[in-house]
C-alpha cells in the first residue's frame, strides 16, 4: 500500500472518478468539513477513513490515550470540545492524536504496543460501485417508458414484516405511477432522498427507493422503512452510522437491510458495528442482511463479511454464474440475481460521472424507471424472499433466513456458491421469461433446480 496522499497516482480512472465524489461531498458542512484519506491497493482502494479519527475499544482507551500522550480519560473528558465521543457501548470515537499527527501513524504505534484490533480508524462506509478493483457496477440505465419491474411483482407476502432500510432516503411519493411501493415509508422528514426533483440527477439518487421496489416486489405487504443514512455522496462513516442503528433497535424491526461495503485496514472488523451485532443478539429473532460489494474480489468487506450477517453476492444476468462485478469467496453465504434488473427511479437526466461514460459526457434521460446493476440489487430479492417466507410460515427472521439458506445450498452452482432465485408464494419464479441479450438469440432469464 502507499501513502494517501498520492492516491490518484495508484488508482484506475474509473474508481477515481467515484471517490473524488465521496471525499468532496464530506469536506462540505453537510459532510462535516472531514478530510478522507485513501490507502489505494492494487489498483483500487484498500481503505478510507476521516483523518484525526480513531475508534477505540472501550477496555483499552485508558492504555490507548497514555500511547497518544494525552491526560488520562476523566481530565479529558472536561476539555472543550471534549475529544473522547461515545458511540455505542464498547466504542469510542477519539478525535484527537495527542502527540502525532496522523491517523495511521497513531494506529502503528498503538499496535505495537496493544496488537491489531484495539483501535481502528474511522472508515468509510459506503454504496458507492466498485471502489476495491475496476469492476464497479453499473450506473443507472435508461429503460423504455411505464415499462414493468423485473423480476415482476408477486401476487401477496410479507404481511405483518418490518423491514428498517440503512440506504440514501426515498423519493416522495414513490408509490404515483410505482404501485409496488404504496406503504413504503421514510423513517422522518430527513429521510427523504436528497436529490429527489433535482435535474440533472445527482449521482446516487434514487437508489434506496429502487432497492425498496425490488424488495416490495418480492414482498409486496411487508412494512418498508427507508432511512437516508448514506447521504454524504452515498456513504458515511462508521462512528456516525452505529448510533444511528442502535436507535433504530428499538422499532421492533425484523430485518435490517444495510446497502453497505467497506473495505477495512488489515481486512479486521469495524470496532462499532461489531458491538452493534452483539446488541443485536439480544432481539433474539432479528436478521441482518447486507451486500457483499461490487469490486469483484475475495477480499472481505464489511458488514457483510461478519458470521452474523446474511451476506448476499450476484448473479450474472443469465442467473448460471457470478456477476463479474460481485465480491466472493467463503464470507459470501448466498448469491441472487444481481444484473440488468429492473424499478423504480427518479425522472429527469443523468450526466454520467464514472469513466469511460463520463469522458463522452453522456446524458441519459429517465421516465420513472431504471435498470441497473450491482449486489445493493441482488440483497433486497433475498431480503424480501426472508419477508414473505415469515408472513407465509409464521417463522421468525432469523428462522426464515435459515431455512432459505438451506434451500440455497441445495440449488448451489458449482463454483458460484448457494443461489436463491425470485419466487412467489406459489413456488414460481417472477422472473421466467426470455430475455433478448445483445442482438443475439434470446437467452433464458432464469431456471427451476
Amino acid at each position: 500500500m502507499t501513502r494517501s496522499d498520492d492516491w490518484k497516482d495508484h488508482v484506475l480512472p474509473r474508481i477515481a472518478d467515484e471517490v473524488e465524489q465521496i471525499i468532496c461531498a464530506f469536506a462540505e458542512p453537510r459532510g462535516g468539513e472531514k478530510t478522507i484519506k485513501i490507502v489505494p491497493a492494487d489498483g483500487g482502494i484498500g481503505f478510507m477513513y476521516a483523518e484525526g479519527e480513531i475508534l477505540v475499544r472501550d477496555e483499552y482507551l485508558e492504555r490507548v490515550l497514555e500511547i497518544l500522550g494525552h491526560p488520562p480519560r476523566r481530565e479529558l473528558e472536561q476539555a472543550d470540545p471534549n475529544p473522547i465521543q461515545p458511540v455505542i457501548a464498547g466504542a469510542t470515537l477519539l478525535t484527537s492524536l495527542g502527540q502525532f499527527e496522523a491517523t495511521l501513524e497513531a494506529l502503528a504505534a498503538i499496535d505495537e504496543r496493544l496488537g491489531r484490533g484495539i483501535a481502528t480508524p474511522n472508515h468509510v462506509m459506503t454504496v458507492a460501485g466498485g471502489v476495491g478493483s475496476s469492476c464497479p457496477a453499473t450506473e443507472p440505465e435508461e429503460v423504455y417508458y411505464e415499462i414493468e419491474p423485473y423480476p415482476s411483482v408477486c401476487p401477496e407476502g410479507g404481511g405483518g414484516v418490518l423491514i428498517y432500510m440503512a440506504d440514501t432516503g426515498l423519493l416522495d411519493h414513490p408509490e404515483q405511477g410505482h404501485p409496488w411501493l404504496s406503504g413504503v415509508r421514510q423513517g422522518d422528514a430527513a429521510d427523504r432522498d436528497p436529490g429527489d426533483g433535482q435535474d440533472p440527477i445527482p449521482p446516487y439518487t434514487a437508489h434506496g427507493t429502487f432497492v425498496a421496489g425490488v424488495a416490495r416486489c418480492m414482498a409486496p405487504s411487508a412494512e418498508i422503512i427507508v432511512t437516508n443514512a448514506f447521504s454524504i455522496a452515498g456513504s458515511q462513516l462508521e462512528a456516525d452510522l452505529v448510533p444511528r442503528l442502535e436507535a433504530a433497535l428499538s422499532l421492533g424491526v425484523d430485518i435490517f437491510h444495510l446497502t453497505v461495503a467497506c473495505l477495512s485496514r488489515y481486512d479486521l472488523p469495524l470496532i462499532a458495528f461489531r458491538e452493534w451485532l452483539r446488541r443485536l443478539r439480544q432481539y433474539g429473532g432479528t436478521v441482518c442482511v447486507a451486500a457483499a460489494g461490487n469490486s469483484g474480489f475475495r477480499r472481505p468487506t464489511w458488514p457483510a463479511a461478519f458470521s452474523e450477517v446474511l451476506s448476499v453476492g450476484a448473479l450474472g444476468g443469465d442467473w448460471r454464474g457470478r456477476a463479474s462485478f460481485s465480491n466472493f469467496g467463503g464470507w459470501v453465504d448466498v448469491y441472487a440475481p444481481g444484473r440488468d434488473l429492473i424499478n423504480a427511479y427518479a425522472t429527469g437526466t443523468y450526466e454520467c460521472h464514472i469513466s469511460p461514460y463520463a469522458e463522452q459526457d453522456e446524458v441519459r434521460h429517465f421516465y420513472g424507471m431504471a435498470k441497473w446493476s450491482g449486489t445493493s440489487f441482488s440483497t433486497p430479492i433475498v431480503t424480501g424472499l426472508i419477508a414473505s417466507r415469515m408472513s407465509r410460515t409464521g417463522e421468525n427472521a432469523r428462522q426464515a433466513a435459515a431455512a432459505l439458506l438451506a434451500e440455497a445450498r441445495h440449488q448451489a452452482i458449482p463454483g458460484v456458491g448457494a443461489v436463491l432465485l425470485p419466487s412467489c408464494h406459489d413456488g414460481t419464479s417472477t422472473a421466467c421469461r426470455e430475455v433478448p441479450c445483445c442482438g443475439h438469440e434470446p437467452r433464458p432469464a432464469c431456471h427451476r433446480p
